[in-house]
C-alpha cells in the first residue's frame, strides 16, 4: 500500500510538471492573484534590498516591479521543492542498496533536464540551465536531509 501512494505521488508530480510546462507564462502567471491577495504591498520595503543574480541578469523589485518579483520568487521556489519532492520519490521507490541517493539525484537530473527541454518547445517559454541547477539543488538538499534523518536515527538506536 506505502508503495502505491508513492507510485500515485510520482505520476502527480510528474504530470504536474508536464502540465505546467505545457502552458504559456500567460497561461500560468500568478501576478493578477497576487495583486488580489496583497494589495498594500507587504514587506516591499525588505524585498526590495533582495537582487538575485539570474540568467544574466539582476531580477529585483526595482527591475521587475513588487509583484512580478514575488512571483518569481514563488515560481523559483516551487521549482526547487517541486523537484526536492520528486527526488525523494524517486529515493523511496528504489530499493535500497548502496548507490540509491546518486540514482535518486540522477533520474532527477534526467527529469530536470526533459523538464526543460519540453518548456523549450513550448510556445512562450525558455529553457535554462539555472533552472536544472535550481531542481537539483532542491533535489540534493532533500536528499541529503534523507541521509541525515537516517544517520540520526542510526545513532539513536
Amino acid at each position: 500500500m506505502k508503495k502505491l501512494v508513492v507510485v500515485v505521488l510520482l505520476i502527480g508530480i510528474i504530470a504536474g510538471l508536464f502540465i505546467s510546462s505545457s502552458q504559456t507564462y500567460e497561461q500560468q502567471t500568478i501576478v493578477p492573484k497576487l495583486q488580489q491577495l496583497l494589495p498594500n504591498q507587504p514587506l516591499k520595503q525588505p524585498l526590495s534590498k533582495l537582487q538575485i543574480p539570474y540568467w544574466g541578469k539582476t531580477i529585483s523589485v526595482d527591475e521587475r516591479g513588487y509583484y512580478y518579483f514575488i512571483e518569481f520568487l514563488v515560481r523559483k521556489s516551487a521549482h526547487f521543492f517541486t523537484f526536492g519532492a520528486l527526488a525523494v520519490v524517486f529515493y523511496w521507490l528504489l530499493p535500497k542498496m548502496r548507490l540509491r541517493f546518486f540514482l535518486a539525484a540522477f533520474l532527477t537530473l534526467l527529469a530536470a533536464s526533459a523538464d526543460e527541454f519540453h518548456q523549450s518547445i513550448t510556445g512562450g517559454r525558455t529553457a535554462t540551465w539555472q533552472d536544472v541547477m535550481l531542481d537539483m539543488s532542491g533535489a540534493l538538499v532533500f536528499l541529503i536531509i534523507i541521509q541525515l534523518f537516517k544517520l540520526l536515527r542510526s545513532k539513536s538506536r
